[in-house]
């Protein structure tokens, strides 16, 4: 049966393109990627040359399913591939996954190079249970929304930002996590200018910023003392006021203090139903 691959790509050092990735590339009767420049480069260390490549990127991920299809119904395989790290990632790639799925073809993938596994690892902050949040929304009370679930949140939490964004997202975790909770900056991993910088939120100096972030969240402190219903019933106004309904806020709040949501949810109805 012919096969969707997902292939892992160097996130920096082109010398961690695994082996079985220069199988399946070379096999496949079309590679889809962001970039085919990029991706063209790569193929060429590989020493490779692509029978098709094809645009996949963010606006045209949807429109690449027919030709994705297509393909496999005439019994060759696809990769998706991107940038740099595993597709579907914070990157292209889920859309057409789901439609090879629906239409009953396979789909596997060749593991590899992935950032946000990476600078985990290198951390020094708890990596046995972690959130990974990719890219946190830029602006309005979806942002507020999300940067307040990772201040309450217990595990390590891994984020991706963009240079001209990150010192604003710093700032704003500084806000909503206080200046002494840990973070790990990395940058530019495997590359030539690799950088880790540690240290809290209120003193960490990044310096001028350039390349692609990842930033390491340690995760709250436990407070043993359970929040008191009055404690929930403020935490629930504060979303609420935010435009979260009733059932969203309740969950929110019932995920960050850690009592049962079906407890929270009876406290968010009785200050009045907003959903």
């Amino acid at each position: 049966m012919s096969t969707l691959w997902l292939v892992a790509t160097p996130i920096g050092n082109l010398g961690d393109l695994p082996p079985r990735a220069v199988d399946v590339l070379g096999h496949c009767a079309l590679v889809c990627c962001e970039d085919t420049r990029r991706t063209g480069i790569l193929l060429q260390h590989a020493g490779l040359r692509a029978e098709r490549l094809a645009v996949c990127n963010d606006h045209t991920e949807t429109s690449r399913v027919g030709d994705v299809l297509d393909v496999l119904s005439s019994g060759r395989d696809v990769a998706i591939v991107s940038d740099a790290g595993s597709p579907g990632i914070s990157d292209p790639g889920e859309r057409i996954v789901r439609a090879a799925i629906d239409a009953g073809y396979a789909v596997s993938a060749v593991p590899g190079p992935t950032a946000a596994i990476m600078a985990l690892t290198i951390s020094g902050l708890p990596a046995a249970r972690f959130v990974f949040e990719g890219f946190i929304p830029r602006k309005g009370g979806d942002r507020s929304a999300r940067l307040a679930e990772i201040a309450a949140e217990r595990r390590t939490s891994v984020l991706y930002e963009a240079p001209h964004r990150v010192e604003r997202t710093l700032e704003d975790l500084r806000e909503v996590c206080g200046d002494d909770r840990l973070i790990v900056v990395t940058r530019e991993l495997t590359k030539l200018h690799e950088e880790v910088v540690r240290g809290p939120l209120g003193t960490i100096d990044i310096g001028a910023p350039r390349g692609e972030y990842v930033l390491i969240v340690d995760g709250a402190p436990h407070d043993e003392r359970p929040a008191t219903d009055e404690e929930v019933r403020s935490a629930l106004r504060d979303e609420i006021d935010r435009g979260a309904s009733t059932r969203d806020a309740a969950s929110t709040v019932a995920k960050a203090i850690g009592r049962p949501k079906r407890e929270v949810y009876a406290l968010a109805i009785s200050l009045g139903d907003r959903s």
